[in-house]
C-alpha cells in the first residue's frame, strides 16, 4: 500500500493566522529576551529579587538567578527567530506559569515587592505594586505561547526555512493505515 502525502501550506502574508504567530512570537520573545539580558547583567542583584518572595533560600536564589537570565535569554531569542517555536512556546508558558505563580503567591501573603522581572525588584510601598498588570500580561503572554504550541506555524520562521512545511498524510492514506493497522492485529 502506498500512503498518499501531502505538505501543509507555507505560511502566507494574507492567511491572519499567520500573522497571529508571526506577533505570538515577537511579544513574548521580546520580552524574555530584554528580560534575559537585563538580568543576566546583574546576577547578584536578581539573586536578592529572587529571595524577596521568600520562597527559596540562598543557595536556590543563586542558581535560579544564573540559570534564569540565560533560559530566558535562549528562548527569547529563539521566539524571535521562530525557531523550534513550539519547544521554545512551551519552556516559555511553564516560565510564565512559574512566574505568575510567584506574583500570586507573594500577592496572597501580602508581601510588596516589585517583581524583578526586568532587573531592580524588591520591597515596595503596598500602594506601588503592580501584581494585577503583571499578572495580565503574564495570562496574555502565556495565551500566545499556548498558540504556539498548538500552532507553531507563522510568518519569517527559521522553522519554514530550515525544516520546510511538516508532512501530513492524505485522508484517504490515513484510511489505508488504519485498515493496514487491523489486518496485521
Amino acid at each position: 500500500m502506498l500512503a498518499v502525502m501531502s505538505t501543509y501550506p507555507e505560511p502566507s502574508v494574507t492567511y491572519w493566522p499567520d500573522w497571529v504567530g508571526l506577533i505570538a512570537r515577537l511579544i513574548p520573545g521580546v520580552v524574555f529576551l530584554y528580560a534575559g539580558i537585563v538580568k543576566v547583567t546583574d546576577m547578584a542583584g536578581f539573586a536578592i529579587d529572587i529571595r524577596a518572595y521568600q520562597l527559596v533560600g540562598w543557595d536556590v536564589s543563586n542558581i535560579l538567578a544564573h540559570s534564569l537570565p540565560v533560559i530566558e535569554i535562549a528562548v527569547g531569542a529563539m521566539l524571535i527567530a521562530g525557531l523550534l517555536t513550539r519547544w521554545s512556546a512551551l519552556v516559555t508558558m511553564l516560565l510564565l506559569l512559574a512566574f505568575t505563580a510567584g506574583i500570586v503567591w507573594v500577592w496572597s501573603q501580602g508581601i510588596s515587592i516589585d517583581c524583578g522581572c526586568f532587573g531592580q525588584g524588591g520591597e515596595v510601598a503596598p500602594e506601588n505594586t503592580q501584581y494585577p498588570q503583571k499578572l495580565a500580561e503574564n495570562l496574555a503572554m502565556t495565551v500566545m505561547c499556548g498558540w504556539l504550541v498548538m500552532r507553531p506555524r507563522s510568518l519569517f520562521s527559521l522553522d519554514q526555512a530550515l525544516f520546510g512545511s511538516p508532512i501530513r498524510f492524505s485522508e484517504e492514506s490515513q484510511t489505508d493505515i488504519a485498515k493496514t493497522a487491523e489486518t496485521e492485529e
